[in-house]
Formats: C-alpha cells, structure tokens, sequence
C-alpha cells in the first residue's frame, strides 16, 4: 500500500540519492585506504562508530548527518561541497547583455540587415569579435553594434571600438572588395540611473567621441535608414524592449 502511494519524485529522489551515495562511499573508501587507515581509525577520528564508517563506504550513509559527513571529509583532507546544479530557469551571468544583443539583432534583421552575433573580425582570434554585426550586401555596409550594460574603463571601450572599426575594415575589404563601402559605429547603451548620470558627468568626453546624430542612429537600427557617417550612442531602455534618442546637453 505505502509503495504504490509513492510519488514519481520520491522514486527519483530515491535513486539519485543511492547513486550520490554509492559515489561518496567509494570515494571515502578510496581515500581512507590511501592513508592506510582503518574504519575504526576514521571512526576514532570522527566520532563516528566503525560500523557508521562502513555503512558510509558500502553506499547506506543516507541516515548520517550533513555534519557527520563534513567531518568525514575534513579528516581525510576533503572537505564535503555541497551545490544545486544551476537552476535552468535562472538568468545566464551575461544574460542582461544577452538580451540587448537579442534587441540589437531582431530590430536589424526587421530593418533589412543580416545580423551576426558576436561577429568574428579575426576569425584565427575568437575573442576579438564584435557584439553584434549588421551586415547590407545590397549597400555593402557594415555596422557595429557595441552593447553596454556597465562600465569598466570608458577609456578602454572607445580604444576596443577603435580597434573593431579598422578590424571591421579590413572584414568589409575581404567581402566587397575595392567596392566603396561603409562601415559606422554604435554604441547601445543601457539607460540606467548610473549609465545616465556617467554620461551627463562628461559631456564634452561623450560628444566628442560620439558626433553622430543619435536620433539618426535610432531611425537606423529600427527602419533601415542610412545610418549617419560619424560614431553614435543611443539609449537602451531598462526594459531592453526599444531603443530612443541620447539627449545631449548642447542640444544637438
């Protein structure tokens, strides 16, 4: 009666638990014998009795305490870890600047571009790529999309986007040849309270590195229009569902 009752989860548990049990048991078992020690040593060493140190190695330690195991581990120079596996419905550790790449990407490919996530401008040196790439055969352009949640060293982010723009370059020579071509720069940059206020702290910085007209940038990204000859930053908002226009202080 008590058996057909049990759950599908207590059958599962149930055998988890008998094979993370089998495992430590060995474990331990391996490790004593390396130091040459017996049950009734480890049991001595523990507080444990020699019959609990072999009910542990034979896989039926289910009825040992936490404590108790942890004091296994400590005298065989092991101490026990204990984790959950990552949870499958938690966010990935770069999941915010994933979802602005997602944004970047769905509004370039509504507005005709072919996007390219994480796009490789020295494929023999994967870590050098750009967030997201925004290709037009049609036009031969190329524009580089850089998302950022934070930052580290703004000064370090306009010398990487240099570095991207003459890679990006070289990319768009290799695709169309000697065939004019356009390659332009944007920053997506997510409008929180310390991103804006990091902007409004150095205006003359950010205006000088970013003369292209946001608002032209963000008719760009979202419909395809020509997107404007000079550098830009636009805005992302909190929400990471729409892009808008970066107000500068001079007006422009």
């Amino acid at each position: 009666m008590a058996a057909r009752g049990r759950t599908a989860l207590a059958v599962e548990a149930e055998r988890a638990n008998a094979a993370q049990l089998a495992a430590l048991g060995g474990d331990i078992r391996r490790a004593r014998l390396r130091r040459r020690l017996t049950q009734a040593h480890l049991g001595g060493r523990t507080g444990l009795s020699r019959m609990a140190i072999s009910r542990a190695e034979r896989g039926f330690g289910g009825g040992l305490t936490l404590d108790a195991w942890q004091r296994i581990g400590i005298a065989l120079g092991m101490p026990v870890v204990v984790t959950f596996r990552r949870d499958q419905l938690a966010e990935t550790r770069d999941g915010p600047h994933l979802a602005m790449q997602e944004l970047a990407l769905r509004l370039g490919h509504a507005a005709g571009y072919t996007g390219t996530f994480e796009l490789p401008t020295k494929p023999l040196e994967p870590a050098r790529s750009i967030d997201v790439g925004l290709l037009d055969d049609r036009h031969r352009r190329v524009i580089i999309d850089e998302c950022w949640n934070t930052f580290g060293d703004v000064g370090a982010a306009a010398r990487s986007s240099d570095r991207k723009i003459a890679e990006a370059e070289a990319f768009a020579t290799a695709r169309w040849g000697e065939e004019a071509h356009q390659v332009a720069l944007v920053w997506i940059v997510r409008a929180t309270a310390a991103n804006r206020a990091l902007v409004a702290r150095y205006p003359a910085v950010f205006a000088a590195r970013f003369p292209g007209s946001s608002a032209g940038w963000v008719a760009a990204l979202t419909t395809g229009a020509t997107p404007p000859k000079e550098a830009g930053l636009v805005w992302c908002d909190a929400a990471t569902t729409r892009l808008f226009a970066w107000r500068r202080s001079s007006g422009r």
